[in-house]
């Protein structure tokens, strides 16, 4: 059997799109999707993406986003 590092020196060497399947499938071992939960999320998103494309709320780029976050963590 093979241990941690092992296991991880392999992961590493595959290709980035292997590497994205192996971490989500480790990750759901530790937080099992729950459908109803993933419905919500779905909600949240395609109302939230309507408001986008309706012009009601307006995108924040994520450098001003992260500026602000700085800015307020700064003081």
């Amino acid at each position: 059997m093979h241990g941690a590092k092992d296991i991880i020196q392999e992961a590493a060497a595959l290709p980035v799109e292997e590497r994205v399947i192996v971490v989500d499938s480790i990750l759901r071992t530790l937080n099992p999707p729950n459908p109803d939960i993933d419905k919500e999320w779905v909600a949240v998103a395609k109302r939230r993406l309507a408001e986008l494309r309706s012009g009601r709320v307006r995108p924040v780029p994520g450098d001003h986003v992260f500026a602000r976050i700085r800015e307020r963590f700064a003081r």
